[in-house]
């Protein structure tokens, strides 16, 4: 229940970052060559937007099972293989979420005094999206190593993602 609300919270919030995003590039071009003037906020805050818009993604596209993976050969192993495969692959992906997120608060305490140039926001907060991703998805990684680990996911859907069903 929680985490269908969460899910559904950042699916609207990606709506309206990108609506956000849209509305500021093109207020800007237009206004850039049909007024020969412009909005200097628009590009700064644009791509601070689409930083959280790629890490919220990247979240939500991990949940969904629909990150691109080549796993041909590992299809064709045991299925017991295939669990000890998933599972190293998971614990590899834990250990990157870690570092990554590590740096990624350090950016975020060493940038909090320093702000954007035109929009005068904090460049921390730009570096907590990269955070919270990491705590999102390394907390989904466990759950699948947990799944995977205790058989809660069925052998033929070990490295199944939402794509198979486009290729089938």
């Amino acid at each position: 229940m929680i985490s269908r609300i969460l899910f559904g919270t950042l699916e609207k919030l990606l709506m309206v970052i990108l609506a956000l995003m849209v509305v500021l590039i093109f207020g800007n071009v237009v206004l850039r060559y049909g007024f020969n003037s412009g909005i200097t906020l628009s590009e700064e805050l644009s791509r601070f937007l689409f930083v959280w818009l790629i890490f919220i993604g990247a979240f939500l596209t991990l949940r969904d099972r629909a990150h691109l993976g080549v796993n041909g050969l590992v299809r064709a192993m045991p299925f017991k293989a295939q669990r000890v495969v998933r599972v190293v692959g998971d614990l590899a992906t834990l250990v990157c979420c870690y570092l990554l997120g590590v740096g990624a608060w350090h950016q975020v305490v060493d940038n909090l005094e320093n702000y954007s140039p035109v929009a005068g926001i904090p460049l921390g907060w730009v570096y907590l999206s990269c955070v919270l991703c990491c705590i999102g998805m390394g907390l989904l990684t466990i759950r699948t190593i947990f799944d995977v680990a205790t058989g809660r996911i069925p052998n033929d859907q070990i490295f199944a993602s939402n794509a198979d069903e486009l290729i089938e």
